[in-house]
């Protein structure tokens, strides 16, 4: 596993003084002083989060980090951090974040702001911290003694929190990880994980985005161009910003980084749209939270024709909570059914409420395993290299950033696993 981060420059907070990192992709640049990263959440202005946070700040809704841990300490997080709900068997180290990252993640989903720093699009949610082995930060003894990815993930979806949060991904295939998603889906948690960073024609596939029940998510950039980092395929369901984020570059918080790039911000901003949809909406289930986030988000193509870098468009929690008459649907009925199902399969229109708390059945096409993805990732992906954006919708959004269009807008959109209950993935 590895986070889907790449680093940029160091910002000293509380002092003007900027040292410089060299970076991934990145040169010399000034930075900012904590008193300036709100103002590099360049996001937040586009997507009116001030008159978001007169309808909902994500109160009530708890979200699990499973990333490099989470600081408590940090200004922004003080009293955001729900240690004390991490069961034992995976706690060590939840709070001992050995690399940043986690912790940004969490502050770009609930942080306070407190001393200019960095202001969660969700602010009154609360954060769960997982620490696992992210990458080779940790000695031998302490990945060793760290929960694994799937420890975590099963242990989240046998706790309060709604939403899982994953930034980091892995080339690899796993059954049993499968398993424990389908586990933590048929406990009602909704799952949002990075589609990955190693670029729109690599041909690799990043899980765990691309397991049934995740919303994979890709990168935009200001412009609403589909960042050239990320990966494309069928599991790619929305994009949000991911280009140019403050975030911390060691484990000393006593410093942001300028220019913070990958889809794990993305990742980050998307669970916190979702915290924002179902503080709104506390009796939805995920089916609802998901369909809301797909009907509403910004695209110009069919909504029934996600595209294989942009899935259905750029998250827009704002449409939602704006709309009182929004109508979210079915609270069992999988939002993506009818393009997951197997031909010669039947489309279940209804399920009864008992089968919420039923653990869905797998579907019968497992995820592609390999670098070279199918035919189809690799006709979907043919020509999405001028990613651009288009004009903005009628939705009273401030930017052009909140629609965003792919060469490959119309994909032909083939059958995976029907599952019932609750949502699955794209064939790939």
């Amino acid at each position: 596993m590895k986070s889907a981060t790449r680093r940029g420059l160091r910002v000293r907070v509380g002092c003007a003084v900027v040292s410089a990192l060299i970076a991934v992709g990145v040169s010399f640049a000034p930075g900012a002083t904590a008193a300036d990263v709100q103002s590099e959440q360049w996001y937040l202005g586009p997507m009116q989060a001030e008159k978001m946070w007169k309808v909902s700040t994500g109160k009530g809704i708890k979200v699990a980090v499973i990333d490099s841990g989470v600081n408590p300490d940090t200004p922004s997080l003080k009293g955001q951090v729900l240690a004390d709900e991490v069961p034992k068997q995976v706690a060590y180290g939840a709070t001992e974040d050995y690399d940043g990252h986690g912790t940004t993640m969490a502050e770009l989903i609930a942080g306070t702001g407190a001393n200019g720093g960095i202001l969660g699009l969700a602010p009154d949610a609360e954060i769960v911290p997982y620490r696992i082995a992210t990458g080779s930060s940790l000695d031998a003894e302490e990945e060793k003694r760290a929960p694994t990815a799937m420890e975590a993930v099963r242990a989240a979806a046998d706790s309060d929190a709604r939403i899982i949060s994953m930034s980091f991904t892995s080339p690899a295939y796993e059954p049993d990880f499968e398993e424990v998603v389908e586990y933590a889906a048929s406990k009602g948690k909704l799952l949002v994980s990075g589609v990955g960073n190693e670029g729109r024609d690599s041909g690799y596939i990043g899980y765990p985005a691309a397991y049934p029940y995740v919303i994979g998510v890709s990168s935009i950039d200001k412009k609403s161009h589909v960042s050239d980092f990320a990966q494309s395929g069928n599991y790619v369901d929305l994009v949000a910003p991911g280009e140019n984020m403050p975030g911390y570059c060691r484990p000393i918080f006593d410093q942001y980084c300028s220019d913070m790039t990958g889809t794990s911000s993305a990742t980050a901003i998307t669970s916190a749209a979702a915290a924002l949809i179902w503080s709104a909406h506390p009796d939805w289930t995920a089916n609802q939270v998901t369909r809301a986030l797909i009907d509403t988000a910004g695209r110009k193509w069919p909504k029934d024709e996600p595209t294989s870098t942009a899935g259905y468009g750029t998250i827009r929690p704002r449409s939602v909570l704006a709309d009182p008459n929004y109508d979210a649907g079915e609270p069992y009925s999988d939002p993506l059914r009818k393009e997951n199902m197997q031909e010669g399969e039947k489309l279940v229109t209804e399920i009864p409420p008992a089968s919420a708390s039923a653990k869905p059945s797998a579907g019968a096409t497992g995820p592609s395993q390999g670098a070279a993805g199918s035919s189809k990732d690799k006709q979907a992906a043919a020509g999405s290299d001028d990613a651009k954006a288009v004009a903005a919708d009628s939705s009273g959004d401030s930017s052009t950033m909140w629609i965003v269009l792919g060469a490959a807008a119309a994909v032909v959109v083939i059958g995976g696993g029907a599952f019932a209950v609750l949502r699955a993935k794209r064939a790939h």
